[in-house]
């Protein structure tokens, strides 16, 4: 149990590193129509909370190595991961779907995040 609770630790790291690495360096200039001018102040803030999302990726790593010493904050991993989804919900339910591939993510991050959870209870 303990070794698969790491691999989806892994996936979850994973995801950060990529995606986190991903939005920093693309910024919202990537996703906005080349007619609208840069927005400053977006492309700061998600710029700073694409870095947070990449730091994440930094102490899921250190959780694969020291799950022991983490203990129940595992509970708290799982739970944000899957409100990562959940907010990605949110989203599809405000604005509609961004597409098949976000909705994936949406699935893969809410059933990791609900997982990671289940396997810790299960684990104890």
């Amino acid at each position: 149990m303990e070794i698969a609770l790491k691999i989806l630790l892994g996936l979850a790291t994973l995801i950060c590193f990529l995606g986190g690495l991903n939005l920093l360096t693309k910024g919202t200039k990537a996703y906005l129509p080349e007619t609208v001018p840069p927005q400053r102040r977006l492309d700061n803030i998600f710029r700073f909370l694409s870095g947070i999302y990449f730091g994440i990726g930094f102490m899921l790593a250190w959780v694969i190595f020291h799950t022991v010493q983490v203990g129940d904050l595992l509970y708290f991993i799982g739970v944000a991961i899957a409100f990562s989804g959940l907010g990605r919900l949110y989203s599809r339910i405000q604005v509609g779907s961004p597409g098949t591939y976000y909705d994936t993510m949406m699935i893969l991050e809410v059933s990791l995040g609900a997982a990671i959870f289940v396997l810790h209870y299960c684990s104890n």
